[in-house]
């Protein structure tokens, strides 16, 4: 019995020692652990204050190398599910849902990224009306950022029933640019949501003028929140 006790200690201190710091769930397990370079790796738990008027957060999922990886969940404060990400290199890749703190589903996102270890990546573009007829390919330069590609879907969460949807490909809102223009997307075209820099250095969006007419046309409907889809947003 001493030998056996012995044994499951002598594994437990060199289980641990590769952690520079870590945290115990009451079950034991090892959370929130930094190996020695400082990176966080396994399951980790967050809580994110409240910041400026937004409220704060609850969430827990896996880091790899320091970067989310796979599936997290957010949760207010009191516990209530509020979004289910995915995640792959640290940004969101995959189908996202989010839901209201009532439980209500809000919207659902679909993103993807690109492996840094890549330069660039390129997506065929298929007919409206034939989904089997390529009509062009999109190139993009990997920035390090998640790009919009797939649905955008906007509920009423009170009866389930789809207020919106936008149809994206690599950031570019695909339908409604081929609507407006009368062309399909052209792939040399800049990302419709690129930032740039105004004479001040600060960061603003800049839109090509198809996708102001668009905007103009459509003003009265809710507008998508700009965001990148890296770790952290």
């Amino acid at each position: 019995m001493r030998l056996l006790t012995g044994l499951f200690l002598l594994w437990a201190v060199q289980s641990t020692a590769q952690w520079k710091s870590f945290e115990l769930s009451p079950r034991g397990d090892t959370l929130n652990r930094l190996d020695q370079q400082g990176r966080r790796q396994g399951p980790w738990y967050l809580s994110v204050p409240e910041i400026r008027g937004e409220r704060g957060y609850d969430e827990q999922g896996y880091f790899v190398d320091d970067k989310k990886e796979g599936e997290w969940s957010k949760f207010t404060p009191e516990g209530v599910l509020v979004a289910e990400e995915k995640y792959r290199w640290g940004l969101l890749n995959g189908l996202q849902r989010y839901y209201t703190p009532f439980g209500g589903l809000l919207r659902t996102e679909s993103w993807r990224a690109i492996d840094p270890s890549q330069a660039s990546d390129t997506v065929l573009v298929y007919d409206l009306n034939d989904p089997n007829k390529v009509i062009g390919a999109v190139v993009v330069k990997n920035e390090g950022v998640a790009f919009r590609h797939g649905w955008f879907t906007y509920y009423d969460p009170r009866t389930g029933k789809v207020e919106d949807r936008m149809e994206y490909v690599m950031n570019r809102l695909k339908a409604d640019v081929e609507k407006v223009s009368g062309v399909p997307i052209d792939p040399r075209a800049k990302p419709v949501y690129a930032p740039t820099l105004d004479s001040l250095g600060n960061k603003k969006i800049t839109k090509p003028p198809v996708i102001q007419q668009f905007d103009k046309k459509n003003s009265g409907k809710k507008p998508a929140r700009v965001r990148d889809g890296s770790t952290g947003g």
